[in-house]
């Protein structure tokens, strides 16, 4: 009686797991909780990563609708994103970038050589503003209304794909709604 229960435990076990896995195929993987989604962007004082001496904080962050762009140098995905945010730049979206954890000197030439589509780039070499915004890795993408208020974000690449599904929409009518 023994060995035929044993036969089937791995049976049952299966059954027992399968609902959640189930589940677990609708989800997107990329679209991971944040408990900063209505919230304000973080306080911050950190330096302008193409000027030292100029200190950034969240209130350059408000008065439009902008992208957050987490990016490093040492991030491949980031170089792969890096031409969408280019075209996005074109377009008139505003993209400010946060060097996360990377080196000033390579970030600033990596600008230079690929395209610089932020309006200003924060520098955040020890990683606390990312650790206060609660960024996994690079590349992230979070959309602030013109308050400043965390509205949408993405963990990897924003590609066309994911520009049109995520965020074109909601840009557009946080956008819409701050043109007076």
């Amino acid at each position: 009686m023994r060995q035929r229960l044993a036969l089937f435990a791995p049976l049952m076990l299966f059954v027992a797991v399968a609902p959640f896995l189930w589940l677990a195929l609708d989800r997107d993987p990329n679209e991971l909780p944040s408990a900063r989604i209505g919230e304000e962007f973080p306080e911050f004082s950190l330096a302008d990563l193409n000027d030292p001496q100029q200190l950034l904080s969240a209130a350059d962050l408000r008065g439009e609708v902008a992208l957050v762009n987490v990016w490093a140098t040492w991030c491949y995905a980031c170089s792969i994103e890096h031409a969408m945010l280019n075209e996005l730049a074109s377009l008139g979206v505003k993209i400010i970038g946060l060097n996360y954890k990377d080196n000033r000197d390579e970030a600033t030439r990596w600008l230079q050589h690929l395209g610089d589509p932020y309006a200003f780039s924060i520098f955040d070499a020890s990683g606390s503003l990312g650790i206060d915004l609660g960024v996994y890795g690079a590349p992230e993408t979070y959309l602030l209304d013109a308050e400043g208020i965390i509205r949408h974000r993405r963990v990897g690449i924003l590609d066309q794909r994911s520009w049109q599904r995520e965020f074109a929409q909601r840009y557009q009518t946080l956008a819409s709604s701050n043109v007076d």
